[in-house]
């Protein structure tokens, strides 16, 4: 009777133990995670867990490690970063839980995006104690994946790729001087002057506006007379003035030589402060800084005069090299170059667009109405002008436009020092998710056309969406509503969103998150039908979207 009692208390204990021994289920409950849903952020799906062992759970002798796990519903599960805990007895750097009492800890964690917007977060868990295994069921702990930012992919698709334009100006505005120089205290005009080459150019384009008034137009003829500043006011009033007249006499004379009925505008300054302050600037007189210390210092014209005449070691310099230089007429032809009309434009392209410059050709594919007519016309571009790139870009953004990528990329290849090509490798990096690959050759697009709303798109993947709408703020597209949307600006967006030239099905799928997010249900089912219309395609990212839970699909 002993015996038994001895065997049965024996078997008690060894159960105990055994059940002390054993590390049992974890439950949901034991777990927060921060956000649920899940989201994604600039490519990555992050998450802090908030955990907490039970009282009694952690054997003194235990080690778990909890290994967070994302299950995407296209079979691709993504790991995250592991965290390993202990009981008291261990000796380990992990962190120590209390037996008795227990333990909450804090993990980050996060996990590639696999393209799928439907996934589930689990916990697993590698339970020892000593040398053995036990099983810990995995737990479910969040939902996932609003994928909202991740569709910068499809919006960047319909960005304006840049386009390097032309400088073809058909009307261009042009002037040509002629300096007629006198003699100190003279106003009468010698041969010699007039005879230079300056005032022969000056008579030679007056004859050539006026035999060709197809391409040139002239404006006005503009003559200004001036003095010296030394000398006196009164002096030197009169003397301009009279170098006023005698200019304008000879410009009249020439007009009326070649029968030219023209504009002419004449003024005089008598004493020329301003030209003599930017002739000592620009020469090599030993006094020079003293000198424009000094017109900076008196603007009264005689005491200006005297200081500079009391230095001494420079008046001789300014006497010989600056003041004769002052005293002159400035004969000025304002006119403008007209160039061909759009219709010679294009008609000089059928006959021999040879004949025709680069800005010309280039100008000319913007009048063209289709993007295969524009295409031939940048085709000619790289056969007449085989090392100005801007045509090879230009090809490329209209395989950029019509889906063509690879052959977008191939053109772009053969660019070279345009910054419209870099550009546009940052969009089509951007259009493979490659962020950092984009962010390197939009470095090398300074100053290129329609950056801006590269830089926006840019900006959108990485997160930036405050800086993403600012780039937007001209433009009326996809990404600039998204970046709205992700800003939470939603009046904004709706405003883009009502703008936009040629809404696609992602417009109105942007429409259906917008109104989901603001509360309208019924605005959101509507947009959304309309999306799946234009694109079926749209009807199972739907369905997966938890964005859309609530709308009526």
């Amino acid at each position: 009777m002993k015996k038994v009692s001895i065997l049965t208390m024996s078997a008690a204990t060894l159960m105990i133990f055994t059940s002390c021994s054993k590390l049992g289920e974890l439950s949901a409950d034991n777990f927060t995670v921060t956000p649920n849903p899940l989201e994604t952020q600039k490519g990555v799906v992050p998450a802090t867990i908030n955990g907490h062992f039970p009282e009694k759970y952690m054997k003194k002798k235990a080690v778990v490690t909890v290994m967070p796990e994302l299950r995407y519903s296209n079979g691709v599960v993504e790991k995250g970063t592991p965290a390993t805990f202990q009981g008291e007895k261990v000796r380990g750097n992990d962190q120590t839980v209390n037996y008795k009492m227990g333990g909450n800890y804090t993990m980050k964690t996060s996990f590639a995006y696999a393209g799928d917007n439907k996934a589930e977060m689990f916990l697993t868990f590698d339970a020892r104690i000593g040398n053995k295994q036990f099983d810990v069921p995995a737990v479910k702990v969040a939902d996932g994946v609003v994928a909202t930012s991740e569709l910068y992919k499809q919006t960047v698709l319909s960005t304006q790729a840049a386009v390097a334009p032309d400088a073809y100006q058909r009307i261009n505005k042009k002037k040509l001087d002629a300096n007629i120089k006198f003699l100190i205290q003279q106003a009468n005009l010698r041969k010699s002057e007039l005879k230079n080459n300056s005032v022969q150019e000056f008579v030679k384009m007056l004859k050539q506006i006026n035999n060709d008034r197809e391409k040139l137009n002239l404006e006005n003829i503009e003559v200004s007379a001036y003095a010296s500043p030394d000398g006196g006011f009164r002096i030197n009033d009169k003397l301009a003035g009279e170098r006023q007249k005698v200019s304008e006499k000879y410009v009249n004379q020439e007009l009326k030589k070649i029968k030219f009925n023209a504009p002419v505008d004449a003024k005089y300054t008598a004493q020329d402060w301003e030209g003599f302050q930017e002739l000592v600037s620009a020469s090599n007189i030993q006094d020079k800084e003293l000198i424009l210390r000094v017109l900076s210092m008196y603007k009264d014209p005689q005491e200006r005069e005297q200081q500079i005449k009391n230095i001494s070691s420079a008046f001789r310099e300014l006497a010989d090299g600056i003041l004769p230089e002052l005293r002159r007429a400035r004969l000025t032809i304002n006119y403008e170059t007209i160039g061909r009309s759009d219709e010679q434009i294009l008609e000089q392209l059928n006959d021999d667009a040879t004949k025709l410059s680069i800005e010309e050709i280039l100008y000319a594919a913007t009048l063209k109405s289709t993007p295969a007519e524009q295409k031939a016309v940048y085709q000619t571009a790289t056969k007449v002008y085989p090392n100005d790139y801007r045509a090879y870009n230009n090809i490329a953004t209209i395989e950029y436009e019509q889906g063509n990528y690879e052959a977008a990329k191939q053109c772009l290849q053969q660019v070279k020092n345009l910054p419209e090509a870099n550009a546009n490798l940052g969009l089509l990096a951007l259009k493979d998710g490659d962020v950092a690959g984009a962010e390197q050759y939009i470095a090398g697009a300074t100053g290129a056309n329609g950056l801006s709303e590269i830089m926006g798109n840019l900006n959108l993947a990485k997160g930036n969406y405050a800086e993403a709408e600012e780039n937007f703020s001209e433009v009326y597209s996809n990404s600039a509503a998204l970046a709205q949307i992700l800003n939470r600006d939603y009046v904004s967006a709706a405003v883009t969103l009502k703008y936009i030239k040629n809404p696609d099905a992602m417009t109105e799928y942007l429409r259906a998150l917008m109104s989901a997010r603001m509360g309208n249900n019924s605005d959101a089912s509507e947009a959304l039908k309309e999306a799946i219309k234009k694109d079926p395609a749209f009807a199972k990212y739907a369905n997966n979207d938890i964005e859309l839970e609530k709308v009526q699909k």
